[in-house]
């Protein structure tokens, strides 16, 4: 029954109106890269904005070694890793607030929001697109300056 709420149902006429659910969901966990701003344009609100680092690593190279019924798998290859920097957005009053008071860059944080796809113009006048994630939660893991163990 919950499925039902998603999947689009055929209707028997081209033109009616057929309502389905849909899902902008982002969780992140990652580190701060720089000290939060906030910015406010005339007539809008104000916005805090950070940017996000969160990593991939992963193996090169494994291989199966094979003893007799047991098999392994043997991690033989380099480590690679992939940093991709995220563009942090937070609008509502008390965490916009909070959030510009008390992260830091370095900090470890857990941030959940939604996908925006936007344009602007640049310095030179050259349209460009951002991609944002738009935050309406943010939990503290660290205050940046404790060193975890992984």
């Amino acid at each position: 029954q919950v499925l039902r709420q998603f999947v689009r149902h055929d209707s028997d006429t081209v033109n009616s109106l057929v309502l389905e659910r849909s899902m902008n969901r982002v969780q992140l966990l990652g580190r701060v890269g720089q000290d939060p701003i906030m910015r406010q344009v005339e007539g809008k609100n104000p916005v805090t904005i950070f940017s996000l680092a969160t990593n991939e690593m992963w193996r090169t190279g494994d291989s199966e070694v094979g003893q007799g019924a047991l098999l392994l798998l043997c991690t033989l290859g380099d480590v690679s890793q992939k940093t991709t920097w995220h563009r942090i957005s937070v609008f509502r009053p008390g965490l916009r607030d909070v959030t510009y008071q008390y992260v830091r860059k370095g900090s470890r944080i857990f941030v959940e929001g939604k996908i925006d796809y936007g344009e602007y113009t640049d310095k030179n006048n050259v349209r460009r697109q951002a991609t944002t994630i738009i935050a309406d939660n943010v939990i503290f893991l660290s205050d940046g300056s404790v060193r975890e163990k992984v």
